[in-house]
C-alpha cells in the first residue's frame, strides 16, 4: 500500500495493510503501518486542502506561515531565524520573501544589529492581510477539528507531538 494508493481518496484498510506485509514476507505491525500510511495521505490531503484555503486571501501556506512568524516576533525576523522556524531551507524564505515583498506585505531592512545582514519586516499591509483573514480563517481552522471534543483534542495533540519527534525514522540513512 503506497502513499500513492493511500492518497488517492478510498483510506486503506487493516486487511490491505496485512496483505503487503504478508506479500513481502515482514514482520511488521499491520496497525502501526496502516495509522503511519493514513497519516501520510491525510497529510497530503491536508496540504493539499490548506493551499486550496489560503489561496482564497492571495496566500500560500507558506506565505501565511511566514507572516504569522513575523507577527509572533514583534514584526521583524533574519532570513536565517524565519528558515529555522519554519523548518525550510534558506532558499525557501528568499523565495517566499521575494513574492511577499513583491505584493507589499513584507520588506527587507538592514538589520539595526549588524548593518551587513538583513532582516524582513511586516509591512503595516501584511498585518492588514492577516488581520482581514483571521475571523473566516479561524472559523474554518475550527470547523476541521470541530468533530472531536476538547479532550479528544488534547489527546490528539499529544499523539501528534509524539509523531512528530519520530518523524527521522523516515529521513534517516
Amino acid at each position: 500500500m503506497s502513499n500513492e494508493e493511500a492518497g488517492r481518496g478510498a483510506a486503506p484498510t487493516l486487511d490491505q495493510a496485512r496483505r503487503q506485509i504478508a506479500r513481502y514476507g515482514l514482520d511488521a505491525d499491520p496497525q502501526a503501518v496502516l495509522v503511519a500510511v493514513r497519516l501520510m495521505a491525510a497529510g497530503a490531503r491536508l496540504d493539499r486542502a490548506s493551499e486550496v484555503h489560503f489561496s482564497r486571501f492571495g496566500l500560500s501556506t507558506g506565505r501565511y506561515r511566514l507572516l504569522v512568524d513575523l507577527e509572533d516576533n514583534d514584526g521583524e525576523k533574519s532570513p536565517s531565524q524565519l528558515a529555522k522556524s519554519l523548518g525550510v531551507s534558506r532558499a525557501t524564505v528568499t523565495g517566499l520573501v521575494d513574492g511577499l515583498e513583491r505584493e507589499g506585505l513584507v520588506a527587507r531592512r538592514a538589520s539595526a544589529e549588524d548593518g551587513r545582514g538583513a532582516v524582513v519586516v511586516l509591512t503595516a499591509r501584511g498585518a492588514r492581510r492577516l488581520h482581514d483573514m483571521a475571523a473566516d480563517h479561524f472559523t474554518r481552522v475550527q470547523a476541521l477539528v470541530g468533530g472531536l471534543t476538547a479532550d479528544e483534542r488534547g489527546l490528539f495533540l499529544d499523539l501528534l507531538e509524539r509523531i512528530t519527534q519520530r518523524i527521522g525514522a523516515l529521513t534517516a540513512e
